[in-house]
């Protein structure tokens, strides 16, 4: 799957997510929604990290957690980008390659 086809799925996946809590996804939502992600993916860091509190949780769901969390941080930069119109993988190969 390329950035495209994940940006697509992404998109229909949150647009139903939308629809079911009636949720208006509009740029503004989005840029909080991903600072939330963010917000979760530093806890898991920290978690991870031993910087922070482990919940209870084992390092393996600790490194689970991780995970998940990056891919809701990416998910939600690709809807910012999709919403607003930037071609990442062009601005990738523009800034990084």
């Amino acid at each position: 799957m390329d950035l495209r086809e994940l940006s697509d799925a992404v998109e229909a996946r949150s647009a139903s997510y939308g629809r079911h809590f009636k949720i208006d996804r509009t740029p503004e939502w989005l840029m909080l929604k991903l600072n939330e992600e963010v917000g979760e993916l530093t806890r898991a860091f920290l978690m991870r990290s031993g910087q922070s509190r482990d919940h209870g949780l084992g390092t393996d769901d600790v490194d689970e957690l991780f995970g998940e969390e990056m891919a809701d941080v990416f998910a939600h930069v690709l809807l910012l980008a999709r919403q607003h119109g930037v071609d990442l993988e062009a601005e990738i190969t523009k800034k990084w390659l």
